[in-house]
């Protein structure tokens, strides 16, 4: 007997600094996978800010109207009894992480850091953040009051971690942690990881799709799985054009694609899995 589970990721042209035009997209994203059926809803990179927001990312205020706008999106009548994977820029101990926010119901389930950055090229990810250099470690993160005053907790965990619920367990990746020799999915897959999200800020060149997808194909065609990818979409203020191309993978095979040069704000794309072609 069949373990069907609907899934969405989306294509967002988020714009830096927009952070209420950000949060209105992130919310019609959320809105057209519920409209879809989907359980668990995957974003671009930094979504909440946008991703080419340079050294803003060292100022406090972008922070904080982060975590305004993402305490606006866990209220949204639309954005309930969905599991969230949303982009955002988080202080920790006062050190700043690029992060994957997993939120359910306006709660955080965990705050996960990146572990490899982007700093080759057009990206210099070391100047704004911090690596998370801890695999499979966890700290107690405390949330901000206005955070903490619509989620009634105080501490979320905060690290490399995975969720696991009633039916699966899925964990995250960020952009260039894909592109690693020692990439995070690996280590996920042999821990009995079922859904794996990618969440990326990647630009426009060319061949590089088809190197996404050879990467994503190996990823789940050795150990099996499910791999959402995200991207932004659109030129977000920087001078790079991110290409967009949500994509929804098993087992090595690539189940649902979105456009690569979109004119639409939210492009969002769903599919229906099979979780025991994982588990066969």
């Amino acid at each position: 007997m069949g373990h069907l589970a609907t899934i969405a990721t989306c294509s967002l042209n988020q714009w830096a600094l927009d952070f209420e035009g950000n949060a209105e997209r992130i919310i019609e994203s959320i809105r057209l996978a519920k409209k879809a059926n989907a359980t668990l809803r995957v974003g671009p990179e930094l979504e909440v800010t946008g991703y080419g927001c340079l050294d803003h990312f060292l100022e406090g205020d972008t922070y904080l109207h982060s975590w305004e706008m993402l305490v606006r999106i866990l209220t949204h009548d639309d954005c309930q009894d969905i599991l969230l994977d949303i982009g955002m820029p988080v202080a920790h101990k006062n050190v700043r992480y690029n992060c994957r926010i997993i939120a359910h119901n306006k709660k955080i389930l965990l705050i996960r850091p990146k572990i490899y950055l982007a700093n080759d090229g057009n990206y210099r990810e070391m100047r704004y953040f911090t690596p998370w250099g801890r695999r499979r470690y966890v700290e107690e993160y405390y949330l901000p009051r206005i955070m903490a005053n619509i989620s009634g907790q105080r501490k979320v965990p905060f690290g490399d971690a995975a969720i696991s619920t009633l039916d699966t367990c899925l964990a995250a990746e960020t952009c260039e942690e894909l592109f690693t020799p020692n990439a995070p999915h690996a280590g996920m897959s042999l821990d009995g990881i079922e859904i794996m999200t990618n969440s990326s800020g990647s630009h426009h060149e060319l061949r590089k799709l088809d190197t996404r997808i050879k990467l994503m194909t190996n990823a789940t065609g050795l150990c099996g799985g499910v791999y959402l990818y995200a991207n932004q979409q659109g030129c977000d203020g920087d001078r790079l054009y991110y290409d967009g191309c949500a994509m929804i993978g098993i087992n090595g095979k690539i189940l649902a694609q979105g456009s690569q040069f979109s004119l639409r704000d939210v492009e969002v794309i769903t599919a229906t899995v099979d979780l025991e072609e994982k588990r066969i």
